[in-house]
């Protein structure tokens, strides 16, 4: 049994993600700001924020709905990094190892909610 939500492996990997997205944004031009460095911020901090916050409520409906949040926010950040991309914010190896990392998260939150859900229908 985990003993809280900083041994969950999504939410170290998340947590790892959103640094790098801190570091990434700072070389971004000053234009954007209020746009896409905050979006972007915000949505990396959402992904590890959900995780944690959803694991500290009382029922397991409940972590399941903050898990969801935090997976609409892995697919916002992932567009946000192709729309940099595109406007030559990040070198393509740059979006691909986000990419990758986002893949990961994903794929792990999807993971653990069928895991969370098929419980819960478990008798």
């Amino acid at each position: 049994m985990l003993k809280n939500y900083k041994e969950l492996v999504v939410w170290k990997k998340s947590y790892r993600l959103c640094l790098g997205i801190y570091k990434i944004t700072k070389k971004y031009p000053q234009g954007e700001r209020y746009g896409l460095i905050s979006q972007m911020r915000r949505a990396a901090l959402s992904i590890v924020s959900n995780i944690a916050e959803g694991y500290g409520r009382k029922t397991t409906k409940e972590y399941i709905r903050f898990l969801y949040i935090a997976y609409g926010s892995t697919c916002e950040l992932e567009t946000q990094l192709l729309l940099s991309g595109d406007l030559g914010y990040l070198s393509k190896e740059s979006l691909s190892e986000f990419q990758a990392k986002i893949g990961e998260v994903e794929r792990m939150l999807k993971a653990l909610i069928r895991s969370l859900e098929n419980k819960r229908l478990t008798p």
